[in-house]
């Protein structure tokens, strides 16, 4: 709707063009340019920002559109060479905008256009970066001598706060600005001063070091003359950043602007509007960047009146939220303590820093922990911009709209968990959605630790959008124009150019993941070949529980694994073949090494199903064979003997007393203390429960004992690391039990019936089964076995205590 123009519009004294030099999202900049652009009702508005922007700008009129929002610009034949606009509701640039779609008044971006920026090189791209919109440049003058001696990188806001005594910029800025009271006598006064403050810095600095500032400023003066031209007078305002304003005062023809301009790089390039964060806005990278805390700037331009009481409720009602006991009491002392600090440190208004101590001292007791939560919640805040549907962009960003909205998942700035049910069409299409995001690059979301089941019916992700994933997903367009045909093409790629053994069986796992099934022949055939060519046992057994992993996922999502069980079942035969001789005469490192890839395999080969044609339990059997030859070999790593035995200990296929047997055969006086020490490590080292397994049993407690008061003095400082890397992987109070146990002189033959005597609770002489058996009747119920009363009545004629199973 347009709104009605100034009847008696003024303008400021002198003629020639209204120069708004501003703060880039500053909102006391944001509110005295709406107050100058409602004064001075100009004919056109002229914006920092690249020209190509101008076919897009009628589209932040759209009711769909929604700050923060950001222009994004990329290169069409290297996508990844991107730049960003970004404008907040707080914004100067987006209030200018706005009131120019508001009172039907034309709008265009006068700053150099993203086909020449985007074609500068990193290096020359980070050289010309205005950060702030205030002029960012090093202390180098071409009239004095000394500056490039100098050569200081300059803050022109810090420059001004430290002349006016302020020893924090930021401080200073809110006090002078974002605190002012409206002037509505003379609304161009502020612009004036600031245009004044920023001429007396460009005569002292120069181009601030930025030379590329020197070719975006004749371009906006060629911009500028244009269109004082076009429309006949000079009734055209400008708002760009403050630092700007000296340079497109300053009398230059038009001939040597246009020669700055020449041979200048250039490249084909394409803009839209995406949505932004308050999160992105306040990371120091990239343009417009560097405000703090977005939230608190967005707080002070939205608040009709009294700021900090309403910033204080704000606070308040996160923190009931978060069930803390917080009363309107609180709020009023805050406020209080606030205003009292502010007028301590001669503040005309309690600033962030006042209010963020008050709120420490009265709603947190002085705890920095719930000021966290406010920093991100509220400080910087978790604000998603939206564009609207008709804003350009690439089919592969539409395509992932479209599966974003049939799935009903939302992106959202702020960091979620998000738990899957695959057995659930909706749960098992956003699973596909986000491995085949992932697989080609754009990472929306991160696999998690699921919190309620191990299983592979569950998956657990965590997600967060950030505004540079629609740069990721322009750069993946290039594989394909929806997500599905995006991810095969890519899959195939890599399945071709894959390099090793192990990227082609995680690529095999991401594809049935993903459900690529059109991929799956090319990534199946490459698997085959790299196998059968690679001999490396390591290799083989980095590859083996990826497939072992993708064969349960096939399960679960009714794919047809055939063709890679026999694969896995290839492998896992040549390992069992190639282990042992891989294992011989291997230095400290490379036994730690093999010592995981004998965990991985272990796991993997429990995981296999049966092969069809072969006798059950052949390949667990052979795998079985290959741990007992290892624990025996004596030209094998301690490390390496030791685990093997573990590993059979664990699954029942090696007797305690065998156990024993090769621990005392280990720890014998013969043996070195180094590699006895080892072989510790292997068997009750890391997090596989060994410490429990030395709290019961008191033999295997006492070897260890026994050896380790038997190492000699010179060689007790050499086993020490490897005994402390052990035992510190311990829970503490496995630990302690420890600890106790070999105080109280748990080890050697006697100690269990030493203990059961000395009623010492947990360590009886044998177990007392009658004991033993009355837990199974809470336990049938807590199991839900519904079989169990009348299996109770059947036997309680012969069991009239109740007690056993």
């Amino acid at each position: 709707m347009t709104m009605p123009r100034e009847a008696t519009p003024t303008w400021p004294a002198g003629s020639g063009p209204l120069l708004l030099g501003v703060r880039h999202h500053g909102p006391g900049s944001a509110r005295a340019v709406q107050a100058a652009l409602d004064a001075a009702a100009p004919s056109a508005v002229l914006v920092e920002g690249p020209p190509e922007g101008d076919a897009l700008v009628s589209l932040a009129g759209d009711p769909q559109m929604r700050p923060p929002v950001a222009l994004l610009a990329h290169a069409v034949d290297d996508p990844g060479r991107a730049a960003f606009w970004p404008l907040a509701e707080f914004s100067p640039e987006w209030v200018a905008i706005r009131w120019a779609l508001a009172h039907d008044v034309p709008v265009r971006f006068i700053d150099l256009p993203a086909t020449h920026s985007l074609a500068y090189t990193d290096e020359d791209r980070d050289e010309g970066r205005d950060g702030d919109g205030d002029g960012d440049g090093a202390a180098e003058s071409e009239t004095d001598p000394d500056a490039s001696a100098r050569a200081l990188r300059v803050d022109p806001l810090a420059v001004l706060a430290e002349a006016a005594g302020y020893d924090d910029a930021e401080r200073w800025w809110e006090d002078v600005v974002e605190h002012r009271a409206a002037a509505d006598d003379d609304p161009f006064a502020p612009f004036a001063a600031v245009g004044e403050a920023m001429t007396a810095l460009r005569e002292e600095y120069g181009d601030g070091g930025h030379r590329r500032d020197l070719v975006r400023e004749a371009y906006m003066r060629i911009q500028l003359r244009a269109a004082r031209k076009e429309f006949g007078d000079d009734r055209v305002a400008v708002v760009c950043g403050a630092w700007h304003v000296p340079a497109l005062h300053a009398q230059t023809t038009a001939t040597a602007d246009r020669a700055l301009l020449k041979a200048l790089p250039k490249v084909k390039s394409e803009m839209t509007w995406v949505p932004w964060t308050h999160h992105r806005l306040a990371r120091h990278s990239g343009y417009g960047a560097g405000i703090d805390s977005p939230g608190w700037y967005g707080h002070l331009f939205g608040a009709p009146d009294r700021p900090v009481e309403r910033w204080m409720t704000k606070v308040a009602g996160l923190l009931r939220e978060e069930d803390q006991p917080i009363s309107s009491a609180h709020v009023i002392e805050a406020v209080r303590l606030a205003e009292t600090l502010a007028t301590m440190r001669g503040r005309p208004l309690a600033g962030l820093t006042e209010t963020t101590d008050a709120i420490r001292a009265v709603m947190c007791d002085g705890s920095d922990v719930p000021l966290g939560l406010i920093r991100d919640r509220l400080v910087v805040g978790d604000v998603l911009g939206e564009v609207p549907d008709s804003a350009p962009a690439v089919p592969l960003q539409r395509d992932l709209t479209r599966l974003q909205r049939s799935l009903r998942l939302k992106p959202e700035a702020l960091e979620r968990e998000l738990d899957l049910d695959l057995r659930k069409e909706t749960d098992a299409g956003r699973s596909r959605m986000l491995h085949r995001l992932r697989l080609l690059g754009i990472g929306w979301g991160e696999p998690a630790a699921g919190r309620g089941s191990t299983g592979t019916f569950r998956e657990s992700w965590r997600l967060r959008w950030e505004p540079e994933l629609y740069v990721r997903v322009a750069e993946a367009g290039v594989w394909g124009t929806t997500v599905l045909s995006a991810a095969t093409a890519k899959a195939e790629s890599r399945a071709v150019s894959a390099t090793t053994l192990a990227d082609v069986t995680a690529l095999a796992e991401q594809c049935l993941l993903a459900e690529l099934t059109d991929a799956l022949p090319v990534v199946m055939k490459a698997l085959a070949d790299r196998a059968a060519l690679d001999a490396d046992v390591a290799h083989l057994a980095q590859a083996l529980p990826a497939l072992a992993r993708s064969l349960r996922y096939g399960d679960v999502r009714s794919t047809d694994t055939a063709a890679l069980g026999e694969v896995a079942a290839g492998l896992a035969e040549r390992i069992c073949v190639g282990l042992p001789p891989a294992c011989a005469a291997l230095d400290a490192d490379g036994a730690a090494e093999m010592r995981g890839h004998l965990d991985s395999v272990h796991t993997a080969i429990g995981l296999l199903p049966e092969v069809p044609g072969r006798p059950a339990g052949d390949l667990s059997g052979r795998w079985e064979a290959v741990l007992r030859k290892l624990a025996a070999r004596d030209t094998v790593s301690g490390v390496i003997r030791g685990r093997s035995a573990r590993l059979l200990l664990d699954d029942g296929r090696l007797a305690e007393d065998e156990a024993a047997r090769l621990m005392g055969l280990a720890l014998s006086p013969g043996a070195p203390p180094a590699d006895a020490a080892a072989w510790i490590e292997g068997f009750v080292g890391g997090a596989s429960g060994g410490g429990m397994l030395l709290v019961h049993d008191e033999r295997l407690l006492g070897l260890v004992d026994t050896w380790l008061t038997g190492v000699p003095d010179g060689s007790f400082t050499d086993v020490l690391p490897l005994l402390r890397r052990t035992f510190s992987a311990y829970e503490p109070g496995v630990r302690r039990t420890l600890g106790e146990l070999v105080r109280r002189g748990s080890a050697g033959d006697g100690a269990r019936a030493d203990r059961a005597e000395a009623g010492i609770p947990g360590f009886g002489a044998g177990i007392d089964e009658t004991r033993a058996d009355a837990v199974l009747p809470v336990l049938r119920l807590l199991l839900g076995d519904t079989n169990y009363d009348n299996n109770h009545d059947n036997h309680h004629d012969n069991d009239p205590a109740g007690v056993a199973g």
